[in-house]
């Protein structure tokens, strides 16, 4: 397993932009798929980005989609989402996630072993 930490999150009004990166300990992070979740007060967790191991793929949430940007840079074990337009219903907070078994992404949060402690995204009316 790999060691996630989340940075970047914060209050912005609708229409505003936030980056969230992920920094991840461990040499093996580079074969490993790596995503964002995001869960709302009492909602359930929900799939909203992910990159495979090299960066080649991607997969958005339907919500996100054209807004959202992931990204990784493996010579720096990081990976980001770039989140423009944001409207209120993106208020959440945000997870970053590793995949091992899945090195060419999922969209299931089952199927991610590793997992950060979150970061808030409030976006403002």
């Amino acid at each position: 397993q790999v060691h996630l930490v989340e940075s970047g999150g914060g209050l912005v009004q609708a229409g505003g932009s936030l980056r969230l990166s992920c920094a991840a300990s461990g040499r093996a992070f580079s074969s490993y798929a790596a995503a964002w979740f995001r869960q709302a007060p009492g909602k359930e967790r929900e799939f909203v980005a992910v990159i495979s191991w090299s960066g080649g793929s991607t997969t958005y949430a339907d919500s996100v989609k054209g807004r959202f940007t992931i990204s990784r840079d493996n010579t720096k074990n990081t990976v980001n989402v770039q989140m423009n337009s944001l409207k209120p219903e993106d208020t959440a907070v945000y997870y970053c996630a590793a995949s091992r078994t899945r090195p060419l992404g999922s969209t299931r949060a089952s199927d991610f072993g590793s997992w950060g402690r979150g970061t808030q995204v409030t976006v403002s009316a």
